[in-house]
């Protein structure tokens, strides 16, 4: 099963000719993040990522509300808000 999580991009590094990369923020947990498939995201948006890689841009409501699902799924310590 492959699963993509939303996350919020919180500071993006561009070296050149190296892949665009951010970190970002799912709930209290920060990971390192290739922007390349989505070239227009900035800092403050939220991003889906799958294995590294963030696939599409997502707006704040939908990004909360995934995270209130996955908290129901895990319980109330899943993803600290």
């Amino acid at each position: 099963m492959c699963l993509g999580i939303p996350g919020e991009v919180i500071s993006i590094e561009e070296n050149g000719e190296q892949m665009r990369r951010a970190k970002v923020r799912f709930g209290g947990i920060t990971r390192d993040v290739y922007l390349d498939l989505v070239p227009e995201a900035q800092v403050g948006d939220y991003v889906i990522v799958h294995v590294g890689f963030a696939i599409s841009k997502v707006n704040a409501e939908e990004a909360e509300r995934v995270f209130e699902l996955l908290s129901q799924l895990e319980g109330d310590d899943a993803l600290p808000g």
